[in-house]
């Protein structure tokens, strides 16, 4: 079977590590600027959301919505509402870097690396030896 896509173990250690702090730095940051939008965040948070969007970046910024990706501006530091549009533009990568290397396959969800894929291969050719020698086996009787 082919897999038009192919991640790395790395890249998914840093998915799932990554992954369930930023929906909740994010979730945060949203209720922040539901309250107010137009108010500046402190350095200490642009710090916070910067370290976990470096992280992200390693993985996500070779992929096709990478060149979309920045971390917040710690010098001139943002506003409230835009620290939530850049953290939005990184949900949807992450959404987009699920989907792309953990589709479903034959009813699960698999993450494709080149190990999956090798292990995925070699087993679909022991299947198919196994219909060869039962087909010869039916063939003789």
């Amino acid at each position: 079977m082919e897999f038009p896509n192919i991640t790395t173990n790395e890249a998914i250690e840093i998915f799932e590590s990554s992954n369930p702090i930023f929906s909740g730095i994010i979730r945060e940051v949203r209720e922040l600027s539901k309250k107010k939008p137009e108010a500046t965040m402190s350095s200490g948070k642009v710090k916070i959301v910067n370290r976990i969007l470096n992280d992200l970046l390693i993985i996500l910024k070779d992929e096709p919505e990478g060149k979309y990706l920045e971390t917040l501006d710690d010098e001139s530091l943002p506003q409230m509402s835009d620290a939530v549009l850049i953290m939005v533009q990184f949900e949807s990568a992450l959404s987009s870097f699920y989907a792309r290397y953990k589709p479903i396959v034959h009813g699960s969800r698999y993450w494709i690396t080149q190990e999956f894929v090798d292990e995925w291969n070699e087993d679909m050719e022991d299947m198919e030896d196994i219909e060869d020698e039962e087909n010869v086996d039916e063939n003789e009787e």
